[in-house]
């Protein structure tokens, strides 16, 4: 744990504070470069952190896509965004942890309070926006995170909000592409119910304790899995239903170590 803490201050933290300035200038006068300077950062921190991440398949990129997916931990982010470009769909309260929400906004994350309902109209037409612009955007669809072992059933008003402001903000063709990420293993050994405290950031759990289990914790293997994209057309019901079936269908096969095509299409079940 002492040398990723030494990483951490001696490489993390400099190339941020270094990486600010550039990051705020890219923001203003080339938006379309948004992603360069945080997919590095998050690389960096994802190796100090001990995160092995592999990748199944990738997100569509020749049509504006919404990823929905599972929630395990916040080394989710950390993870997805240390391969992958992408807007995430963040609960109002990070907007206001310190230096995490400052950064969050670095990477234009799109902020919801879930607790008003009125809130959903202004969050469906940001991510409308985001993507009409090609930004793809990741909504974490079960509302919540949960320990890994399961999917948690999928909240359909985002869904289907998003989607008729995608067409409001005149982006006509997009797809929902179903998105599983998993932690299968702890220094090469497959990560038990019981050793899932250590990763999963669920219920009341201090942020500090979370930090700490995972820094003194061996490297950890994250696979990150794509189903093929779907029209984001129809009910909004059917659409989350089928999209939920199919994140959970692969979620279940990456923790019981079932091998994946290489293509990454697994959706095995899928309606």
């Amino acid at each position: 744990m002492v040398l990723r803490l030494a990483f951490i201050a001696l490489v993390v933290v400099p190339f941020a504070l270094v990486g600010l300035p550039f990051q705020l200038v890219l923001l203003r006068f080339a938006p379309r470069a948004w992603g360069v300077l945080p997919g590095l950062f998050f690389r960096l921190l994802a190796f100090a952190l001990g995160l092995k991440v592999t990748v199944h398949g990738r997100p569509a990129t020749d049509v504006p896509v919404l990823l929905v997916a599972n929630h395990i931990s916040w080394l989710d982010i950390v993870a997805i965004a240390s391969v992958i470009p992408v807007r995430f769909v963040a609960k109002s309260d990070v907007a206001n942890w310190a230096l995490v929400g400052f950064f969050a906004r670095l990477q234009k994350t799109i902020f919801v309070d879930r607790t008003r309902r009125t809130d959903t109209g202004r969050t469906a037409r940001a991510m409308g926006d985001a993507l009409a612009a090609g930004d793809p955007v990741l909504l974490f669809a079960e509302g919540t995170s949960g320990i890994g072992t399961h999917v948690l059933p999928f909240k359909s008003a985002l869904i289907g909000a998003a989607e008729k402001a995608m067409g409001d903000a005149g982006s006509q063709e997009v797809v929902i592409q179903p998105m599983a990420i998993a932690y299968t293993a702890i220094s090469g050994l497959p990560l038990s119910r019981h050793e899932r405290p250590r990763i999963a950031w669920v219920g009341n759990m201090g942020l500090g304790d979370n930090l700490w289990h995972i820094l003194a914790s061996g490297p950890k293997s994250v696979t990150i899995a794509f189903c093929s994209p779907m029209p984001a057309n129809g009910a909004r019901k059917t659409v989350s239903s089928r999209a939920e079936h199919q994140v959970r269908a692969m979620l279940v096969a990456l923790n019981r170590g079932q091998a994946l095509p290489s293509e990454g299409v697994y959706c095995k079940g899928a309606q």
